[in-house]
């Protein structure tokens, strides 16, 4: 590299774009740490833009940069990019130097998330203030608008819009992955604070500042209504005041960013229209996409239950924040910031997603969400899983986000009496999603939460004053017991219309309604559970078989007690399994929604008749006896119309037909006979006559003739073969010279 006083900054770019093309990635990563150390800021703001669309590729997909996505442990360059783009590496001190400057970058508006888009087209302010005051309109009288992004911002942007450019094949142990886990615990930490700034310029002072569009409190979301929330904006005092809060803006920033690049593509009125068959779907997310999102969830469960237990305690009240660092104040709001992005984003995936066993990325996040007590950072109950019982504070989450757990829940009926639960995966899914709902407490909060929401609204219109007096000051309990009802009242209700809107038709969770689409569900477990039963029988069947078959020559190398058609998860052990999961997914079924035993053996032994209906329909007439089922005359004669119909034919393949389902013999001797013409034609009737096969003499005949076939070294198969190919070319010569012979 040349000195870096006596290069300009052109020459800089236009050196480090010929060297991505000529110098390894090691090289070319120790050159930059040089650079981001020795240049100035003034400098460095020119290579930026293309240095980040190197690293992470080009928004619309054309430039791969360093594929992140498709980089794993075992690649040589794993190691370098992750110590490159650390939260303390080289990568982020360029960031932070920029930062210092307040230099800005524009992105057009059409690589923002839908309904941002929408809304920026429409004049509207968007809900979320990290693209409020940033819209730049082109000096050339172009029609595209685009954001302009302060050097933090335009980073995680980019780094996040990476996950949903079109590749595919990546997997959760690729460096995008763990950048995504390291970013989230370094910047959201579940103990301590956030590191400071790692830079610290030449005058000495940490830099990094926190930019002016953010000072706005964190805590504004929870507001559903979107008038509400822009009201609320403008109305918020800074909390710049706190020396603290000068590095929470980045926490802010990037849990904006990935919430809104990979969660908000659908808004209610969006999703409203998606439900139009000629509506194009606007965005598909990939397994990747959703398995990121589970990684969000998750950490954002356990940054936020890290609150320490006084500030838990503590009302969010004007006069707790003097008390309340930023950082905890933050953590108390992430929920109801990412609730209803999230509520919408897997609403949208449990109607679109196909049905098939990827599915189970999206279950899983959405389990992970409705189940916050997990992420408490807590030692494992040594209880049981299906006898933990959820703890009483986490009722107030349960109500505050009661349609996550009953619409979700309805949603993934309707997915559920559609899937082929005889597939162990998808049994697997559905015994997962009635393990979690039956865990005890559960089923009874939600209930509760149904309650609330159902209360008549002449209870909103009777809230007391927020100025209420505790029983300490002279109020009384009742009041204070009346408040906090309508509190939880008007909390549920503002939940409810805020994610489905003011005009939703509530079905209740547990009403009569879903109750009935649960026994339908509950039938096709059953039925699924005697398919799976039968096709393991006959596996084992087969396996039983095989050493017999082997004699013949027909043995597979290895059957693995499989079934035709199988495919290789419903092969073997996995049957035991799809039996296993079902049972249990019955089992906790029952218990969610009061099912008893009764009406399910009813349900259950109701299906089996209706088997044994469709079984014996197809069989012939016939009656039960003590040694099994016997044919009837009826029964014996069933099938005699085809054998009618195929011997009147009057061309080769009828005359073949006659030849052996009719006894020739017998006919001659009756034409001699003076027998009735009665007689003679029930001995024409065609039929399938056994009886030749019981004959001694037939036995030895065919015993001779594999003993013989043995001697030819001749195996059974092929005896077997020879010996029905010569019967059948006896009767193909019988029948060709038929008409010779009788005239002989």
């Amino acid at each position: 590299m040349a000195n870096p006083t006596l290069q300009q900054p052109s020459f800089l770019l236009a050196n480090l774009k010929a060297d991505a093309t000529t110098k390894p990635l090691l090289q070319r990563c120790q050159d930059l740490v040089k650079i981001i150390d020795e240049y100035p800021a003034k400098e460095l703001h020119l290579i930026f833009p293309w240095l980040v669309e190197s690293v992470f590729g080009s928004l619309d997909g054309v430039i791969a940069g360093w594929n992140l996505r498709f980089l794993h442990s075992r690649s040589n360059e794993y190691n370098i990019v992750m110590d490159f783009l650390n939260p303390s590496g080289p990568m982020m001190k360029l960031v932070y130097k920029l930062q210092a400057e307040e230099y800005k970058y524009e992105i057009p508006i059409n690589y923002l998330p839908g309904p941002v888009k929408a809304c920026i087209q429409e004049g509207v302010l968007p809900d979320c203030p990290l693209f409020h005051n940033k819209l730049q309109f082109p000096l050339s009288g172009l029609l595209t608008l685009n954001i302009a992004f302060n050097p933090f911002e335009f980073f995680m942007f980019n780094f996040a819009y990476c996950l949903i450019t079109p590749k595919y094949g990546s997997s959760t142990d690729s460096a995008y992955f763990v950048l995504v886990d390291t970013y989230l615990k370094y910047f959201l930490p579940t103990e301590g604070s956030v590191p400071p700034s790692p830079f610290s310029d030449s005058r000495g002072s940490v830099s990094a500042p926190s930019p002016r569009s953010s000072s706005v409190s964190f805590a504004s979301y929870g507001i559903h209504s979107p008038s509400l929330l822009k009201h609320h904006i403008f109305h918020q005092p800074s909390v710049n005041a706190d020396p603290a809060a000068q590095e929470i803006w980045r926490s802010e920033t990037l849990l904006q960013m990935f919430v809104e690049i990979w969660l908000h593509h659908y808004s209610l009125e969006m999703y409203q229209k998606l439900q139009s068959p000629q509506v194009k779907e606007p965005f598909s997310p990939t397994e990747e996409h959703v398995l990121v999102v589970r990684l969000l969830v998750k950490h954002l469960h356990a940054f936020s239950n890290s609150l320490k237990p006084e500030q838990l305690s503590s009302s969010p009240s004007a006069h707790s924040h003097t008390h309340t660092s930023p950082l905890e104040e933050f953590k108390r709001s992430v929920p109801r910031f990412v609730q209803q992005k999230l509520y919408l984003f897997l609403q949208h995936c449990f109607g679109h997603w196909p049905l098939d066993a990827s599915f189970r990325a999206v279950l899983e996040t959405w389990l992970s969400y409705i189940q916050p007590w997990r992420y408490t950072g807590e030692k494992a109950n040594p209880q049981p899983d299906q006898n933990r019982t959820v703890p009483e504070k986490w009722e107030s989450f349960v109500h505050e986000n009661l349609l996550m757990y009953t619409k979700l829940f309805q949603v993934f009926l309707n997915r559920a009496v559609r899937t082929d639960l005889v597939n162990a995966k998808n049994a697997l899914m559905v015994f997962r999603v009635a393990k979690v709902f039956a865990q005890p407490n559960l089923a009874e909060m939600i209930q509760k939460g149904e309650q609330l929401f159902l209360e008549p609204e002449h209870v909103l219109h009777h809230r007391q004053p927020r100025g209420y007096l505790t029983p300490g000051q002279g109020g009384s309990y009742l009041s204070s017991r009346q408040r906090v009802v309508t509190d939880m009242v008007f909390k549920v209700k503002s939940h409810v219309y805020g994610l489905e809107g003011q005009d939703c038709q509530y079905k209740q969770m547990f009403g009569t309604e879903l109750r009935g689409a649960v026994m339908k569900l509950i039938q096709i477990i059953a039925q699924a559970r005697q398919t799976a039963k039968r096709i393991s029988d006959h596996s084992s069947e087969v396996a039983a078989n095989k050493s017999f078959l082997s004699w013949f020559g027909l043995g597979a190398s290895d059957l693995n007690n499989s079934f035709p058609g199988a495919e290789p998860e419903e092969t073997g052990e996995y049957l035991k399994k799809t039996h296993e999961f079902l049972d249990r997914a019955l089992e906790n079924l029952c218990q969610i929604f009061k099912v008893r035993l009764g009406q399910l053996n009813q349900l259950i032994s109701n299906l089996g008749s209706l088997e044994d209906d469709g079984n014996s329909k197809q069989l012939p007439d016939c009656v039960q006896s003590e040694n099994g089922l016997i044919l009837t005359d009826l029964g014996r004669r069933q099938f005699g119309r085809h054998m009618n119909a195929l011997c009147s034919r009057p061309d080769f393949l009828g005359r073949l037909s006659r030849h052996y389902l009719t006894n020739l013999d017998s006919t001659t001797k009756l034409k001699h006979s003076p027998m009735s013409r009665r007689m003679l034609e029930r001995s024409q009737r065609p039929r399938l006559s056994l009886r030749p096969l019981a004959s001694y003499r037939t036995i030895l005949l065919l015993l001779l003739f594999y003993v013989f076939g043995s001697l030819l070294s001749l195996g059974p198969i092929s005896s077997t073969v020879l010996l029905l190919a010569g019967g059948f070319l006896y009767g193909l010569l019988m029948t060709l010279f038929a008409d010779k012979l009788k005239t002989h």
